[in-house]
């Protein structure tokens, strides 16, 4: 006699399930164990502040009795982290049950409150595996957002105090794709690239930002016996319309928008619904004269939209001159 495999599969699954939450449990205490902790070196060492070096011998000598009976967990860098991790959330209340210790060790290494903020307020918005959380970080979403955006708006968007009704608030300008595997001194053509695409389409989404979702590749789109293809069509939740992606692996040309504003055309005419928003483009490319960019289109443009991507995780400083750069074309702007 042969069992049923929907009752394997179904036992496979509880059994999964359980030892998920058993997991989710253990780690939980863990979290509330080292805030305690923290918040205990943090009163003791508040109450001798008067004495120099009161903090580092406390910790030091905790250590000292702590690490041999518990182990590693309790050397002299992980008890400060403890007490950073109190300082840093002083609330018990407002700790994530959803965030593992890992969540909470990348958060303590932001310095910046603002940008602490951003980060915890998409990974419970999103949630973001510990490792989503580090691919972010590590790829400085909120410094390439704040380069066309700022931090108050950026804020607002990610805690869900203001709706998201800009596409540009999401669009990051560069997108980082590393985790599609592709060289960056390799020939390769926009097929290689889509492929790439859809094999990493979780991440890709997740690049992307807020509320995207799939929903076709090589779109055929007829127009009196001529044939075109949109590379990829998305859709956001958030700002209720689609989204046609066009690739290329060139630096991008002013026919290359012409031709996406007639994608985008064609899907606020012929597939929008009434209550949906107006369709959005994406030129993805691998590099851009911004200028172009802005001749190109009508200085009211608001739907389509040309983003630079990067095959490899930029550098700070990186990020910084990028991020100076925009700051002095908005000083060359002002009257």
């Amino acid at each position: 006699m042969q069992l049923n495999t929907q009752i394997i599969f179904q036992i496979q699954k509880i059994i999964a399930s359980a030892r998920d939450k058993a997991i989710r449990s253990v780690d939980t205490h863990r979290v509330v164990m080292y805030w305690e902790i923290g918040k205990v070196i943090f009163e003791e060492e508040q109450q001798g502040k008067d004495r120099a070096g009161y903090g580092e011998y406390l910790i030091r000598s905790l250590s000292e009795q702590l690490q041999p009976q518990f182990g590693n967990g309790f050397s002299i860098r992980q008890l400060e982290r403890y007490r950073q991790f109190f300082r840093m959330f002083p609330i018990t209340s407002a700790l994530r049950t959803q965030f593992s210790w890992t969540h909470y060790k990348l958060l303590i290494a932001i310095d910046n409150q603002d940008k602490r903020s951003f980060y915890i307020a998409e990974a419970e918005k999103n949630n973001w595996t510990a490792r989503q959380l580090e691919r972010q970080v590590n790829s400085q979403l909120f410094e390439r957002l704040l380069i066309s955006n700022n931090v108050t708006e950026v804020l607002a968007v990610a805690r869900k105090e203001k709706p998201l009704s800009d596409a540009r608030a999401i669009i990051k300008d560069p997108m980082v794709l590393e985790f599609l595997g592709l060289k960056r001194e390799a020939a390769y053509y926009e097929k290689d690239m889509e492929g790439a695409i859809l094999t990493h389409l979780q991440e890709f989404l997740l690049e992307m930002g807020n509320g995207f979702s799939f929903v076709a590749r090589q779109k055929r789109i007829h127009l009196e016996g001529d044939e075109f293809f949109a590379d990829l069509v998305l859709y956001n939740r958030l700002l209720r319309c689609f989204v046609v992606l066009e690739i290329k692996t060139h630096k991008l040309s002013h026919q290359d928008l012409g031709q996406l504003q007639m994608y985008v055309n064609y899907y606020d005419r012929i597939e929008k619904l009434p209550e949906e928003n107006p369709t959005i483009g994406i030129l993805l490319c691998a590099d851009k004269n911004n200028a172009v960019v802005k001749f190109s289109l009508p200085e009211s443009n608001t739907s389509i939209y040309a983003s630079q991507y990067q095959l490899y995780l930029p550098t700070e400083q990186q990020l910084l001159t990028e991020v100076e750069k925009e700051i002095e074309k908005l000083a060359e702007d002002k009257p």
